[in-house]
C-alpha cells in the first residue's frame, strides 16, 4: 500500500511541476510571440482619437445618455430589432443548427459535430471583425472593374471610431441609421451560419485540425466576397441581381460548397453511409430554433422596423409552413408513411426557398415558393443525388443549394411590385413584365455556383497538401472518444466487487 501511494504522489508531483514548464514554453514559442505582436499591431493601427462631443440634444426620453450616444441620426426603434434579430439568427446557430444536424448524426460522433459548429461560430466572429466584414461590406470597394464594386477594403472594423460610427454600406456608401456596431453583429451571424450549414455534408469524417484552418480562410475568400457582390450592392447587385436574405449568398453558396467539400474530403467507409439519427427530440428542438430564429434572419434584412420587415416575417412562416406539408404529402405518396425527419426537411427547404424572396412577394408568392420548397428538394434528395454518388452525408446540397436556387429563380419571376415598393420601388418579377430580371437572376446563380465550388475545392486541396483532410482510421472507428476524449453519454465506471469473507477450510 505505501508503496503504490508514494507512486501516485510522485506522479502527481511530477504532473505538477511539468504543467508551469509546458506553459512557460508555450508563451515563449514563437507561434504564441509572433500571434501576440500581430494583434498588438493590428490594434495599434486601428488606434483613433476619440470622438468629439456631438452638439445634438437628445430626445427627453433618452437624455440620461451622453449626447454623442444618441446622434440624429439614430433610429433607435430600427436599432432595438436589428440587434434582436441578430441575436435570433445566431440562436439558429448555437444551438439551433448544432442540435439539428448533433441529433441527425450517429451518436458516436455528436460531440465532433457540435464542436466543430461551436468552433466554426467563434472563428468567423474573429475573422470577421479582423478583416471580413470590410472585405465583404466596407466602402469604399478596393477593388473595381469600372463602375462595379468587387469587395471592399481588407481592413479591421475593431477600433472604437468604427464601433460607433454610422453605417455606410458597400460601394455606393448607403448610409443606414443604425450604428456599424450593429450591422457588423447583424451580418456576422449570416457569415458564420453558412460555413456551419455544410458541416451536415461532411460530418463523419473530417479532420478537426483541417476544420480549423477551413473556415476563417472560407468565410474571407468565399463568403465575404459573395456578400459584397450581393448584400453590400457589389458587381452583381449593380447589375440588376436581387437577394432579398441569402438565398444565394448563404444557401445557394454553402450547398455548392457541401458538394465541394465532399468530394474533396472524400466518402465516409460504405457501411457507414446513410443517416442514423441519435436523438430525433435534439433535432426538433434544433429545427423549432431555425424556423422561429429566421424570422430575424429575413426580418432584419430591411435593417429597420420597416413594413417590408413585417411582410418579410409573415412571408417567411408562411412559405415555411406550405412546404413542411407539401414535403409530408410527398413523403405519405412515395414512401407510403409521414416521418418526423421528412416534415422538418421541407421545414428547412421551406425556409430555405422564401429566403431569397421573403420581402419582394406577396402572401400567393410565398404560398408557391412553400410548394416549390417542398417538391424540387424532396425531387432531389430522393432522385438527383444517389445518382451523383457523393457522399453528402445529411443532404445539404438539395436542402441549401437545391432550394436556395429554387427561391432565387423564382423571385426573379414573382417579384412583386405591389410589395417591393416598400423595399426596392421597381423591382417586378417575370410574372409581372419584368422578363429581364429573371434573366439576371439565373446569370447570379451561376456566379456563385461556379465561384464557390472552386474556391472552396481549392482550398480544402491547399490544406490537405499539409495534413490529411480525413480522419484517421482508429478516429473513424471510435468517434468522439478518439477525436476530443469526450462521449455524448459517458458510461459508469464498474462498481469494485464487493470484499467477501474467504471460505473457511
Amino acid at each position: 500500500m505505501c508503496k503504490v501511494s508514494l507512486c501516485e504522489v510522485n506522479e502527481s508531483t511530477s504532473l505538477s511541476d511539468s504543467t508551469p514548464m509546458r506553459l512557460t514554453k508555450f508563451l515563449a514559442s514563437k507561434y504564441t510571440i509572433a500571434a501576440m505582436a500581430l494583434a498588438i499591431l493590428m490594434y495599434l493601427m486601428g488606434a483613433h482619437p476619440a470622438f468629439a462631443q456631438s452638439t445634438y440634444t437628445p430626445p427627453a426620453n433618452l437624455n440620461s445618455f451622453p449626447a454623442a450616444a444618441v446622434p440624429s441620426w439614430l433610429d433607435t426603434g430600427s436599432n432595438a430589432w436589428m440587434m434582436t434579430a441578430a441575436t435570433f439568427v445566431g440562436l439558429q446557430s448555437i444551438p439551433g443548427l448544432t442540435l439539428y444536424y448533433g441529433g441527425l448524426t450517429r451518436k458516436k460522433f455528436s460531440i465532433n459535430t457540435a464542436l466543430m459548429c461551436l468552433y466554426g461560430f467563434s472563428a468567423v466572429l474573429v475573422i470577421w471583425v479582423l478583416l471580413g466584414y470590410n472585405f465583404g461590406f466596407g466602402y469604399p470597394a478596393s477593388v473595381t472593374i469600372g463602375k462595379y464594386g468587387i469587395v471592399g477594403p481588407l481592413s479591421s472594423v475593431a477600433n472604437g471610431l468604427t464601433e460607433g460610427s454610422q453605417a455606410v454600406v458597400g460601394p455606393a456608401g448607403l448610409a443606414l441609421n443604425i450604428p456599424t456596431s450593429t450591422v457588423i453583429w447583424f451580418q456576422f451571424v449570416f457569415a458564420a451560419i453558412t460555413p456551419l450549414l455544410f458541416v451536415g455534408a461532411i460530418i463523419e469524417r473530417t479532420n478537426f485540425k483541417a476544420w480549423l484552418i477551413f473556415v476563417p480562410l472560407w468565410s474571407l475568400l468565399v463568403y465575404s466576397p459573395m456578400a459584397y457582390a450581393l448584400f453590400a450592392g457589389g458587381w452583381l447587385a449593380q447589375l440588376g441581381a436581387v437577394d432579398f436574405s441569402g438565398g444565394y449568398v448563404i444557401h445557394l453558396n454553402a450547398g455548392i460548397a457541401a458538394l465541394a467539400s465532399a468530394i474533396a474530403i472524400g466518402p465516409r467507409a460504405l457501411k457507414a453511409r446513410g443517416i442514423k439519427p441519435n436523438n430525433l427530440y435534439w433535432v426538433f428542438v434544433g429545427c423549432g430554433l431555425v424556423w422561429l430564429g429566421w424570422n430575424g434572419f429575413n426580418g432584419g434584412d430591411p435593417y429597420g422596423s420597416s413594413i417590408d420587415a413585417s411582410i418579410a416575417v409573415i412571408n417567411t412562416d408562411l412559405a415555411t409552413a406550405v412546404s413542411c406539408i407539401v414535403w409530408m404529402l410527398m413523403d405519405m405518396q412515395f414512401l407510403k408513411k409521414p416521418t418526423l425527419v421528412g416534415a422538418m426537411s421541407g421545414a428547412i427547404t421551406g425556409l430555405v426557398a422564401i429566403t431569397p424572396a421573403a420581402g419582394y412577394v406577396s402572401g400567393w408568392g410565398a404560398i408557391v415558393l412553400g410548394i416549390a420548397g417542398g417538391t424540387v428538394p424532396w425531387l432531389a434528395t430522393y432522385k438527383l443525388l444517389p445518382r451523383m454518388k457523393i457522399d453528402d452525408a445529411l443532404g445539404v446540397f438539395p436542402a441549401h443549394g437545391v432550394a436556395g436556387l429554387t427561391g432565387g429563380i423564382l423571385t426573379g419571376i414573382l417579384a412583386d411590385p405591389a410589395v417591393t415598393q416598400y423595399v426596392y420601388p421597381g423591382l417586378t418579377g417575370a410574372a409581372f413584365g419584368g422578363w429581364s430580371l429573371l434573366g439576371i437572376q439565373i446569370v447570379a446563380a451561376l456566379v456563385v455556383i461556379v465561384y464557390s465550388f472552386v474556391v472552396t475545392f481549392g482550398i480544402w486541396k491547399l490544406i490537405g497538401i499539409f495534413m490529411p483532410l480525413k480522419m484517421s482510421d482508429k478516429e473513424l472507428l471510435e468517434g468522439d472518444i478518439a477525436i476530443h476524449g469526450e462521449e455524448i453519454e459517458p458510461q459508469d465506471e464498474e462498481p469494485m466487487a464487493e470484499m467477501k469473507p474467504a471460505a473457511k477450510t
